[in-house]
Formats: C-alpha cells, sequence, structure tokens
C-alpha cells in the first residue's frame, strides 16, 4: 500500500508538469508526438489526435515529446517552427504548473484546518531568547528584516542561518518590539530556546488563497536555501533523497497517520506532494543542461541575440546534462538503498 500510495503521489505531480508543457505546446501549433507517464517499454497507449498517450513500465518520470525539439526536424508542427516566446512559454510552462498545482494543494489544507502562525508557545528560562525579551505569546514579525508569516519560516531561519545573531521584531499587545539575540548551542546544534505555537488559525476565503500563496513561497524558499547549503558544503550526500528515498519517506508517513484516520492520512500526503511539486518547479528552472532552466538559457539567449543558437552544439550540451544527472541519480539511488537497509 506504501508503494501504490507513493506512486499516486509522484504520477500526478509528473502528469500535472507534463500537461504543463502539452498545454502550451497544444495552444501554439506544436505537434506533441508523446505525452507518457513513466519510462521505458510502453504497458499501454494509444493514438488520439495525432498524439500517442503511453503508461510506461518504470513508474518514475514521464514525457511530453514534440515534435522537433531536439532540432532534428523543421516544418509546420514543429517546435522550431513557433516563435521564441511561445517555445520559452512552453518550456516555462511546466514548472509553473508545478507551482500551481502546489497552490491548489495548499487551499485545500489551508481552508481545511487553517496555517500555522507565528507566535511562540514557550520560552525557556535562561535562554537567549528569554535573555533577549522574548516572551510566550509574542508574534514574529521579521527576522533580519525577513518578513515571517508562518512558524516554520522561524524554526527554518536557525536551521538555514547557524550561529548567526538575529535581529528579531515582534508584536506583544498591539505594540511592535525589536530585540537582537544570538543563539547558543543546546544538545549540539544552535537554538534560541523558542518553540512554536501549536495553534493554526483557521481564515475566511480570501485569507485561505492569501495563506496558500505563502505556503507555496515558504517551500519554494525552503528548497532555493536547501540548495544554497548544498553549494556551500553544508549538505552532505546523506541528507540528499532520490525517488527510493522519497518513497520510503511517503511510506513511513503513510504508516504513521494511520492510527489518526483517512483525513490525517489525506493531509499529511497533501502536505508531501506540496513539498515535491514546489521542489520539482524550482529543480527544472535551474540553469542546468537537459533540465527546463536549461533549455529556456538557450531560448532566452536566442530572444537576446535574435538568432538560434547551433542545434548541435544545443543537443550535445543537454546529452552531456542528461548523463551527469542520471549518474548523479544513479549514486542517489544507491545511498537511499543503504540507509534504508544498513
Amino acid at each position: 500500500m506504501n508503494i501504490i500510495v507513493a506512486l499516486l503521489v509522484f504520477s500526478v505531480i509528473i502528469i500535472v508538469h507534463e500537461f504543463g508543457h502539452f498545454l502550451l505546446a497544444k495552444m501554439n501549433g506544436i505537434t506533441v508526438v508523446e505525452f507518457s507517464l513513466g519510462m521505458g517499454p510502453r504497458l499501454l497507449s494509444f493514438v488520439k489526435g495525432g498524439t500517442r498517450y503511453s503508461w510506461k513500465l518504470l513508474p518514475f518520470g514521464g514525457s511530453c515529446m514534440m515534435l522537433g525539439e531536439d532540432g532534428d526536424e523543421e516544418g509546420e508542427g514543429t517546435f522550431g517552427s513557433a516563435s521564441v516566446w511561445a517555445r520559452i512559454s512552453v518550456i516555462a510552462a511546466g514548472p509553473l504548473f508545478n507551482f500551481i498545482l502546489a497552490f491548489v494543494l495548499s487551499v485545500f489544507i489551508v481552508g481545511n484546518v487553517g496555517y500555522d502562525v507565528p507566535v511562540l508557545y514557550s520560552v525557556s528560562e535562561g535562554s537567549p531568547a528569554q535573555e533577549g525579551g522574548l516572551q510566550a505569546g509574542d508574534t514574529i514579525l521579521r527576522m533580519n528584516g525577513k518578513r515571517i508569516r508562518l512558524y516554520r519560516q522561524v524554526s527554518n531561519y536557525v536551521l538555514f542561518h547557524q550561529g548567526e545573531t538575529v535581529r528579531f521584531e515582534y508584536e506583544r499587545d498591539g505594540k511592535t518590539y525589536e530585540t537582537t539575540i544570538a543563539p547558543e548551542i543546546i544538545g549540539g546544534s544552535y537554538k534560541f530556546g523558542i518553540s512554536g505555537s501549536v495553534y493554526r488559525e483557521r481564515t475566511n476565503a480570501v485569507d485561505t488563497l492569501k495563506y496558500s500563496a505563502y505556503e507555496v513561497y515558504y517551500w519554494i524558499d525552503v528548497t532555493l536555501q536547501s540548495l544554497g547549503m548544498l553549494a556551500r558544503g553544508g549538505v552532505s550526500l546523506d541528507d540528499m533523497s532520490g525517488p527510493v528515498g522519497v518513497v520510503d519517506m511517503i511510506g513511513e508517513t503513510y504508516e504513521e497517520s494511520r492510527s489518526s484516520g483517512l483525513f490525517y492520512i489525506w493531509l499529511n500526503m497533501l502536505n508531501i506532494a506540496i513539498l515535491l511539486t514546489a521542489n520539482l518547479g524550482v529543480m527544472n528552472l535551474l540553469p542546468i543542461p537537459a533540465l527546463d532552466g536549461g533549455r529556456l538559457v538557450f531560448l532566452i539567449l536566442e530572444a537576446i541575440r535574435r538568432k538560434k543558437v547551433d542545434p548541435e552544439m544545443e543537443a550535445r550540451i543537454h546529452f552531456t546534462g542528461l548523463v551527469l544527472l542520471m549518474l548523479l541519480m544513479v549514486v542517489i539511488m544507491f545511498n537511499d538503498v543503504k540507509k534504508i537497509f544498513f
């Protein structure tokens, strides 16, 4: 059951991503040769409207194959025959649809259970936070100028800014105050000695949409900051997970949620889906060859130069990027297996 749930989550995210490419391609008159879920040999397929729709053996990945996408064909209906801005819209649509999916799922969660307000539940005796003047019930407004709207932003700020002195702006009894606090190492990690509110505030229709947007922003921000930590060497291979690790995480979450009932299983699965779809959207926009972001780089260069980049050179660069990405995925997969079984 765990694997089925994980595959369903993956499948929805991938279908939405590829549907973004598919929809914009159709809108711009580009022929979609095949729209598929999965990789490898076809299990089921049918042709409709000139497009083959396929379900493939390996339950990871998916594709929206467009006529002439790799520059090997020309003429009406090919990818290259569309204007550069049309092609940019087609490539950007995949990540954009991931963010739209994250927003829609967030509306469901925030609309049902509200959002985690950035209110302090407790302040430890003798902690840096207490010495800095923070008290239980204070609402955190900003940390070093960064606007705080969810309590998770408070806890994650410490994670991504280890040992950094923070200027807190907070509200108490309708008045705004400021204090500067340096964290201390408590239990092996930097802490301020605060814990978040267990209260989730319910919202009206307008605030539901607003805080759903904040939820999407939160996950995009977490992904970007995690990439920053990776670039600085603050994240090791053991901290990274591929499809195997994600399936294991989904399975564990599913098992832990079962005792709370079906509603909480759905909430937790939706939270994971938001994390994954926002992560996929950000990762695909990175300027890495073979990813959407890498293709956008060449298209933006074409728009600036008003001249296409040599298709053969571009194809070689994307192929090299794809090989390197696949090698990285294999390394991460074996590391996931090692963490699970050893």
